[in-house]
């Protein structure tokens, strides 16, 4: 599957699944609550699919999938039978109203919760968060090469993502933070990352540098991950054997397997190899003979052909029982740094650049479905999250719109005027309009070189 039609294949399974529970919230609460429900549809346009059930509930799929929707009877849409006043939403208590519209982001949050789950149980594939040789402030700051992050303040660090992410916020509030390390002999220590010493007005993607973190990569083990068609293993090895031996010699990892071909002079003839391989549990030989191949600083090597399966050295993995309070812990970790992240692009401390449209979703959501099961269903979850918090915005159209007008008219005891709801749906559309064309803008330019 070509880059595009991944992108646009897994956009549309994880905004149809994330839509789909974010308006059933709203459509099952409502069913709770009394009120009549219309329609229930997952994306607009042009009608792709659509069928009426026993009680005349209409369920259809729409051909654009960026939202979706409830149609609940209401009288201030058209015009209701005196039969069904009882069952229309305008006619509801407040405070039913106010449960049927924040159970579709509520709905977003439990779903992050399963997923997180989901992805603990799975386990996600990560980088262990071991330094390599510290650059910039990091090692005028006294960090050593060889040392694990712990903890970043107070929130502990199990993988290298784990300790990026707990970076963020204190670097673009640039603010010095405590960081909890262990040393290559087991002694923990604890050392103080002077942030607040990054320039000023700073591209993030420089700050981070400026940093001078630097992870250590990982030795990847002697796993084929890919082959090149056109190379020396061409036919004889594939994806996922791995390498157990070469003439005799052990080898553990593809270090050892480059120490294996250089031991093989180039001004000679091709050597012959004898490859002791595991492929889906059975041991079995192969004979190969490596081609030359030049560098690019000059010089020749015998190679194989083959690239390595992905070096990660740590995972984020729970048991049954722990996983539950971790999802939870995590879904509100992910809410905080979105909260915090969409005040600091408010107040100037991030860059508006962060905001993401359609494109970029696409994009990530096939490079992390590409990364395995646990990276994508962390993917829907941060996504899911990010839909509860949007939605939740007191702009008039969204959910935390209709929110602050019933909050109002709990306060004041009558629901606002028609004036104020129409001039209201206008500056909702203006924003949202603003926010959606801000986003698809920034995506256009990640897309020019």
């Amino acid at each position: 599957m070509s880059e595009f039609l991944g992108s646009a294949f897994w956009l549309v399974v994880a905004l149809g699944l994330l839509v789909t529970f974010h308006e059933f919230g709203h459509y099952w609460v409502a069913r709770r609550c009394g009120v009549k429900v219309l329609r229930f549809s997952v994306g607009f346009g042009r009608v792709l699919w659509s069928r009426v059930d026993r009680e005349g509930i209409e369920w259809r799929i729409g051909l654009i999938p960026l939202g979706g929707y409830v149609s609940m009877l209401d009288e201030r849409e058209s015009a209701v039978p005196a039969a069904q006043k009882a069952l229309a939403f305008n006619n509801r208590p407040v405070g039913q109203r106010i449960a049927i519209v924040a159970a579709g982001p509520l709905a977003n949050f439990v779903l992050a919760v399963g997923l997180l789950y989901l992805m603990f149980l799975v386990g996600k594939p990560d980088y262990a968060p071991v330094l390599a040789e510290p650059e910039g402030i990091a090692r005028e700051a006294g960090f050593r090469a060889g040392e694990r992050i712990l903890a970043v303040g107070e929130r502990p660090t199990p993988t290298w993502s784990e300790a990026a992410n707990a970076l963020i916020g204190p670097m673009l509030d640039r603010e010095d933070v405590p960081i909890t390390v262990r040393d290559a002999e087991g002694g923990t220590h604890e050392r103080r990352l002077p942030l607040s010493r990054l320039a000023p007005g700073l591209p993030e993607a420089e700050a981070f540098r400026a940093i001078g973190l630097v992870p250590r990569p990982p030795v990847p083990p002697a796993v084929v991950g890919a082959v090149d068609p056109e190379g020396a293993a061409a036919g004889v090895l594939a994806p996922g054997d791995r390498i157990l031996a070469v003439d005799g010699q052990p080898v553990r990892d593809f270090e050892d397997l480059r120490r294996a071909l250089a031991r093989h002079p180039v001004e000679g003839p091709a050597p012959r190899l004898l490859l002791h391989l595991e492929r889906r549990g059975e041991r079995i030989e192969r004979h190969l003979v490596p081609r030359l191949a030049t560098l690019p600083q000059g010089g020749q090597v015998w190679r194989l052909g083959l690239s390595p399966a992905a070096a990660h050295d740590a995972v984020l993995r729970h048991g049954p029982l722990a996983a539950l309070p971790a999802a939870v812990k995590a879904t509100g970790q992910l809410t905080g740094d979105t909260v915090g992240m969409l005040a600091r692009m408010l107040t100037g401390a991030a860059s508006l650049d962060n905001l993401s449209g359609p494109i970029t979703i696409a994009q990530v959501a096939n490079t992390t479905a590409s990364r395995g099961v646990a990276w994508f269903l962390y993917f829907l979850a941060m996504l899911s999250v990010s839909i509860a918090i949007l939605n939740l915005l007191p702009i008039p159209v969204l959910d935390g719109g209709h929110l602050l007008y019933y909050l109002i008219e709990l306060v004041q005891g009558r629901p606002l005027g028609d004036r104020v709801l129409v001039a209201g749906q206008y500056l909702g559309l203006i924003l949202l309009a603003s926010l959606m064309g801000l986003a698809l803008f920034n995506d256009v330019l990640r897309l020019v070189p």
